[in-house]
């Protein structure tokens, strides 16, 4: 059992990490540090809640995950490492490119793992994408729509509106959908960003589309605040087939609402979500979705912290999607193209 600490409780916390490091039998969700004792102990009655500081100095603590705001993600990791302390980052795995680097060369000096929560690779649409991609179906996909639309006009707490905290659309879901398109297409040969301040009194972004360019293909990566009608969450356009598909994973949704994430069906998507195959001759079938598993995340921290392998997401990894979002934003002040 590898014992497990917990820094924040907000929904990070309370919708993904503790059931989740609760949900893997190699995991013991023993500690989290949060002031919110009583909603800790509503669900786990036997955790230990207490403060980063002590949480960070026990001895039997091998795994910390950091679930805070956006710029305290490196400061806190940073010192899970120094105290010898396997560690899982939430999105933004840092809040710059310079610092994300820095943690990974810590973490390799160290010989620990530092592994960024890219949990939407066990989204059901997103497995779904892949095994089309994978059997040939669509063709060659010439164009790629990844999107993340909500409609959330109301400003929220000051710090998510706080550009200087690491705040905005870009580093909230950006890291998802850029994962995403890594794993899907590789790395891009360009990148081109839009970003917008959109909703009255924002701070932060709250809108962006960015282009990232393969030769020929283009996979345009999208989300905003302002739709009250969603756009598909994955639209691929090939040469032998389009693949439309609306909704996101349902996990999130129904663990905050009490379910757990071994819970017989917590990862099925309702029918009416399942996306939709369009043949070229005008022929269309509705694709069953794939069962989404968050479960696998953790899973396979824990076999890397056993074996000394390979994290379930790598620190390289979440630094290359670092460099993509800083390329967009850059190219978002400049009004143009920029390399890889």
């Amino acid at each position: 059992m590898i014992r497990t600490g917990i820094i924040g409780y907000g929904l990070g916390g309370l919708a993904f990490h503790a059931p989740l490091v609760d949900a893997v039998p190699e995991l013991e969700l023993a500690a989290i540090a949060t002031s919110r004792a009583d909603q800790v102990h509503e669900r786990y009655p036997d955790v230990t809640v207490t403060t980063p500081d002590a949480l960070l100095a026990d001895p039997s603590i091998a795994l910390v995950v950091v679930t805070t705001p956006n710029d305290t993600h490196v400061p806190l990791a940073r010192r899970a490492l120094e105290a010898g302390k396997h560690v899982v980052v939430d999105k933004p795995f840092a809040t710059s490119l310079a610092d994300g680097e820095g943690l990974i060369a810590l973490a390799k000096e160290k010989g620990l793992m530092a592994s960024a929560f890219h949990n939407r690779r066990w989204d059901g649409d997103f497995l779904t994408v892949r095994k089309l991609l994978d059997s040939g179906v669509l063709g060659e996909v010439m164009l790629a729509e990844l999107r993340w639309d909500r409609f959330r006009p109301a400003l929220a707490q000051a710090w998510k509106e706080d550009p200087e905290a690491g705040a905005g659309i870009l580093a909230d879901l950006g890291p998802h959908l850029i994962d995403q398109a890594l794993q899907l297409f590789g790395t891009p040969e360009a990148v081109y960003g839009d970003l917008a301040v959109q909703r009255e009194g924002g701070r932060a972004d709250d809108y962006f589309e960015i282009t990232l360019f393969y030769g020929a293909r283009r996979v345009t990566l999208s989300a905003g605040r302002l739709f009250v009608t969603p756009r598909p969450r994955f639209w691929l356009h090939g040469t032998k087939a389009d693949f439309a598909k609306h909704g996101l994973d349902p996990q999130e949704v129904r663990v905050k609402d009490g379910a757990r994430y071994t819970d017989p069906g917590v990862g099925d998507e309702e029918p009416q979500f399942h996306g939709t195959l369009t043949h070229a001759d005008g022929r269309s079938e509705i694709v069953p979705t794939e069962t989404g598993d968050y479960r696998g995340f953790y899973a396979g921290v824990a076999h890397a912290i056993a074996s000394g392998g390979p994290a379930p997401v790598s620190g390289e990894d979440a630094v290359l999607g670092l460099r993509i979002a800083e390329l967009a934003r850059e190219s978002a002040r400049e009004g143009r193209r920029f390399s890889l």
